[in-house]
């Protein structure tokens, strides 16, 4: 399974685009979010959005969500198809009525499912979307009073999207789940109200450092290389193999 890095930047980060990444194993392609710049990473990158078999939604803010409305429009009336959208079942409704409702809401489109191929996931079931990958949406903390999830990909690779720092869980999901690898989302400058930061990820220890690597960063980035412990920043548009137990980065970067 190979995962490439859309963007792995924070919500107000310029350079780095949007925190969204492509899933890709045997011809097919999941995404992991599509924020406000994932259309534009895609251009970049030479993708189409009739390459992407199917959407995965963690959760409704700008950063993971923004780029959906183009991504519809141009699925239905460029390539005439209804892309599959993998999604928490609470979080459908909102994902309309809050966020998409109001851009792509006309005479003969009145419902998210008159765009996308809904399903909607149970918290803690898993599901494949795609033979060679299964994914689980597990509850976790970010913003106070909003649904959010972070995603346990065959059983051990561990996505957060965002979240607060919680070491214990981190725990639970390496001794009680075999998670070997974990991308995690980090706020480089402390404090952290509603993701996990730096100052907090270094009193990990040094094991569960090890196979941490860090993403939805900052602009300032660059000053903080070689001042992270164990953990490793993940770069934007790279690719790397996700492993068992470890990470190989590809030479691929553009």
């Amino acid at each position: 399974m190979k995962l490439r890095m859309l963007g792995t930047g924070s919500a107000f980060a310029k350079a780095y685009y949007n925190n969204n990444a492509l899933l890709e194993t045997g011809g097919r392609t999941l995404m992991l979010d599509c924020g406000t710049t994932a259309p534009r990473a895609l251009h970049e990158l030479g993708i189409r959005f009739d390459a992407i078999d199917a959407i995965l939604i963690t959760h409704i803010h700008a950063d993971h969500i923004g780029g959906l409305e183009e991504f519809a429009f141009q699925c239905k009336f460029i390539y005439r198809r209804k892309p599959v959208l993998y999604i928490a079942n609470k979080l459908v409704e909102p994902l309309w009525e809050h966020s998409l409702r109001g851009g792509l809401e006309q005479e003969s489109c009145l419902t998210l499912d008159d765009y996308f191929d809904v399903r909607p996931l149970a918290e803690g079931m898993p599901v494949i979307p795609f033979p060679g990958i299964k994914v689980e949406l597990l509850r976790t903390t970010h913003i106070p009073g909003k649904i959010s999830y972070s995603v346990l990909v065959n059983d051990h690779f561990f996505y957060t999207a965002d979240m607060v720092f919680d070491p214990q869980l981190l725990e639970r999901l390496v001794n009680e789940r075999g998670v070997s690898v974990i991308f995690h989302d980090c706020q480089l400058q402390a404090p952290g109200l509603v993701h996990a930061d730096l100052v907090n990820l270094l009193t990990l220890p040094d094991e569960l450092q090890k196979i941490i690597y860090l993403m939805h960063y900052g602009d300032d980035q660059p000053s903080y290389v070689g001042k992270t412990g164990k953990m490793q920043f993940v770069e934007q548009h790279r690719i790397y193999e996700i492993m068992v137990n470890h990470v190989v980065p590809t030479d691929e970067i553009r």
